[in-house]
């Protein structure tokens, strides 16, 4: 018996136990990648953690319990508003803190642009404006090279 004999009778069913190995490989892989992004999830959800419900709802998880799954989990939406909801119903911990700017930093900026303008007003530093009016100005030397600066 030769080669093309063999994939003639047998090629076919060679070719489903190769996709059927592969199929049961990949769903091992996905599986094992599930366990570790739930068991991720698990050691963020803790008390005061915000979240993202399944329906869309943000809260804080005021109690959660990882070992257990079957125990709801019960969430603040808004202050004295506590719900049950399943514990796999949290979509995902969200870090908002992420692209905010707290008071203290919103403020320094506040002083740090007085002092610039302040600066500028005074002539003590000079704008980026006034650098190009300045530029201006100046007398053009037209013998000098093109990029050249003018000879004090």
């Amino acid at each position: 018996m030769d080669f093309s004999t063999f994939f003639q009778q047998y090629g076919l069913i060679v070719v489903l136990i190769g996709l059927l190995a592969f199929m049961f490989w990949s769903s091992r892989r996905r599986m094992q990648k599930q366990k570790v992004e739930q068991e991720a999830k698990a050691r963020q959800t803790v008390p005061g953690a915000e979240v993202l419900l399944q329906g869309g709802l943000y809260g804080t998880i005021v109690s959660y319990d990882p070992d257990n799954l079957d125990q709801p989990a019960i969430v603040e939406l808004a202050p004295g508003v506590e719900i049950k909801v399943h514990s796999q119903a949290i979509l995902r911990v969200v870090t908002s803190d992420e692209g905010t700017v707290t008071e203290d930093e919103f403020l320094a900026a506040e002083e740090s642009h007085a002092e610039y303008a302040e600066g500028v007003a005074h002539g003590e530093i000079s704008s980026i404006s006034d650098d190009r009016r300045a530029a201006a100005t100046e007398p053009v030397d037209p013998e000098a090279e093109p990029g050249s600066k003018p000879q004090a």
